[in-house]
């Protein structure tokens, strides 16, 4: 096991949550960066040399920045194979394991944000063809095991149980059984209740900094 340390770029209640999680089921020695997003903290400066676009998150290893999640947990579990989670170049299992990280970023997310914004984009233009055909491929893949590529977990899972757990809370995935057993397997691990009930600590901490007198968004 490489004990070379790597700085993960966060903030709670982010896309970050999910790698957060991967790195700790990989057993990485990671320095967590935490940023508070409400303060404007991923507008500044320094921050803007690692990742241009602001925002979380983003990976330092050495000299090395990574940023776009897909691309950090396929980093992250290759840096870590021992941990398991990662199907090798020769694994059977590799062609699919990639498939399902790439669709998640080709496919679901834009999907599911055009859904979330009622934007209706003709099938032939889609990139990811229509938000019913993402959503109709994913469950058939999650009907086959109880992990998406078989009976092994792998680092896939931690990516889609947590996609679908925000998506199932904000109604923006159909409520099937097998996406709501799914996200629900995936996240109960230890690892996602650890991190889940420390977000919620940092997020009020974050939030009280961020506004010290109180004042709420309406007055």
């Amino acid at each position: 096991m490489t004990d070379h340390k790597l700085v993960l770029h966060y903030a709670p209640r982010s896309r970050a949550s999910t790698l957060r999680v991967l790195l700790d089921e990989l057993g990485a020695n990671y320095e967590l960066k935490v940023h508070n997003a409400k303060a404007g903290d991923l507008q500044s400066p320094d921050y803007l040399k690692i990742n241009p676009l602001g925002k979380v998150l983003a990976l330092q290893d050495g000299e090395t920045v990574i940023t776009e999640s897909v691309a950090i947990a396929l980093y992250a579990a290759d840096r870590y194979p021992e941990a398991g989670l990662t199907p090798g170049l020769t694994d059977p299992r590799r062609g699919a394991y990639l498939r399902w990280m790439a669709f998640y970023a080709a496919s679901f997310e834009p999907a599911v944000v055009n859904k979330a914004y009622n934007t209706d984009i003709p099938q032939q233009i889609a990139p990811y063809c229509s938000y019913d055909a993402v959503m109709k491929a994913l469950a058939a893949q999650l009907e086959k095991a109880p992990y998406i590529l078989g009976d092994r977990i792998s680092a896939a899972d931690i990516f889609w149980g947590s996609a679908l757990r925000w998506t199932l809370m904000f109604g923006l995935v159909p409520d099937w059984p097998v996406f709501t057993e799914y996200a629900e397997r995936i996240t109960a691990r230890p690892s996602f209740q650890c991190v889940l009930e420390d977000e919620a600590v940092l997020d009020a901490a974050q939030e009280a900094a961020a506004n010290p007198a109180g004042i709420s968004a309406a007055s």
